[in-house]
């Protein structure tokens, strides 16, 4: 069946993880908020949306996550002293963190049970639209104008749900969501299965489901009534699953690097990536690391 083509205008961002692989940073400050040089993580999330165009970013929040809030408010102490300092770039920096015609809207979830609830939290702001889910823990480089960009225009095209995929190390299926595909096009899939972390035995496919999705808004018919899975949480995967005997599921392995920067390694190797990228720090990070080499 295919769906509506309207346009996507709001992203949820899950971010009421207790983020415990990074402890003790993480007991006061939320991992989203961790920097990749001079940006927190849920930073370059909020900006990949708003360069695919949408305009409401519902964050789904619980506790200690104040900061989210605080990093995307105005910040008035702080502009004054800029102001009167004359520190014009930096001023602009903290007053663009998002476009003026972006809402950020804040979405409690009192308790922890998975993706897929934190998900369904966002269907009183979301109502009957088709949405993008966005997982700051996966920083993606930007390429052809950000990974959600390039999802969205798969959803122009195709009308239906659109999962953000990549091929991984068969010995690594137990860590992700795999489809079961069926190639459509260079990077694209029609997906007729998906399992939620199987073993390497029993995966159908090493297509994984990584940190990007587009969804149809039947997707919270399918959440309201799922029963718990792995972990004994509400999974997104097993909600996807049965949306499959309703309508059409692409899967797309778009273009850009991701880091997986809900690991220590994956954060390591994103900040050593993104400074020798940096304007500012390029050239020096570059040559630092030379000498360390040398050393």
């Amino acid at each position: 069946m295919t769906q509506s083509k309207g346009p996507i205008r709001t992203a949820v961002f899950p971010v009421a993880g207790m983020g415990t692989r990074f402890l003790p940073a993480t007991k006061a400050n939320p991992k989203e908020m961790l920097p990749v040089v001079d940006k927190p993580l849920i930073q370059y999330a909020a900006e990949e949306a708003v360069a695919a165009g949408i305009s409401t970013l519902v964050f789904v929040t619980g506790r200690n996550k104040r900061s989210i809030p605080d990093h995307f408010d105005k910040a008035y102490e702080l502009e004054h002293e800029l102001e009167q300092r004359g520190k014009q770039q930096l001023l602009e920096q903290v007053r663009n963190i998002v476009p003026p015609d972006v809402t950020c809207v804040y979405v409690r979830q009192s308790d922890a049970l998975g993706l897929g609830h934190a998900v369904a939290c966002a269907h009183p702001i979301v109502r009957n639209e088709p949405f993008a889910v966005i997982l700051a823990d996966d920083l993606i480089e930007e390429a052809s104008g950000g990974a959600t960009r390039q999802m969205v225009e798969q959803y122009a095209e195709h009308g239906c749900s659109v999962l953000g995929v990549e091929e991984v190390p068969e010995n690594r299926t137990h860590q992700y969501g795999i489809i079961d595909p069926v190639q459509t096009g260079p990077r694209s899939w029609d997906v007729k299965g998906i399992v939620e972390k199987p073993d390497p035995a029993d995966a159908p496919s090493n297509v994984a489901v990584v940190g990007r999705y587009i969804l149809t808004p039947a997707i919270f018919d399918m959440l309201a009534t799922q029963k718990p899975g792995a972990g004994g949480e509400i999974q997104l995967t097993d909600a996807i699953a049965r949306l499959l005997e309703r309508e059409r599921v692409t899967a797309f392995n778009f273009e850009g690097r991701r880091f997986d920067c809900g690991s220590k390694m994956g954060y390591l190797e994103a900040t050593v990536e993104f400074a020798l990228n940096h304007p500012e720090l390029a050239d020096d990070f570059a040559a630092y690391l030379r000498t360390r080499s040398a050393r």
